[in-house]
């Protein structure tokens, strides 16, 4: 195996194993920690939720996130120079899926709708209405990114088989 074949094949696992464990976290969010989360009193799930968005932000967890959509950025460009080969469009596929529909959908749904309920007191009035609303939509946003870090985990295994 060529230096290059070797490195090459060490980001596609890298990727791979980083795109499965980001739809695990995303995964239990989705099945059973919004649905626990939801059945606390309004003010106890916010402060739950807002102390989770804070831990959230950790190396381990951004390196995660962050560290795969990087792996992807490079499998992506990797494949559009070598577009004639047989994993190029998997990798592709699964590089823009992960880019586009998990760290996208993050950036522009789920964390704006995790600022803005940071700003709410968890005691106040309105905040029951607020969190009904946020649990409908952070949980909706969320089954989308679990499913496209997947199913990118899925196209990219698919490429290292090719």
């Amino acid at each position: 195996m060529a230096l290059t074949s070797y490195w090459l094949f060490v980001l596609k696992l890298v990727a791979i194993l980083g795109c499965g464990l980001v739809a695990g976290v995303f995964f239990a969010f989705s099945t059973f920690v919004m649905s626990a989360l939801a059945r606390l009193q309004p003010a106890q799930g916010i402060a739950a939720m807002q102390s989770i968005n804070i831990t959230v932000i950790n190396p381990l967890f951004m390196m995660a996130l962050f560290g795969t959509a990087a792996a992807c950025i490079f499998l992506a460009v990797s494949s559009l120079l070598k577009w004639h080969q047989l994993d190029a469009a998997y990798l592709l596929l699964g590089s823009l899926l992960y880019l586009v529909g998990t760290v996208g959908v993050t950036i522009l749904f789920n964390v704006p709708l995790n600022d803005a309920l940071a700003t709410v007191d968890p005691s106040s009035t309105d905040s029951a209405s607020l969190w009904n609303r946020y649990l409908t939509n952070w949980t909706k946003w969320n089954h989308i990114r679990t499913v496209a870090a997947l199913a990118a985990s899925a196209l990219l295994t698919i490429a290292l088989s090719k």
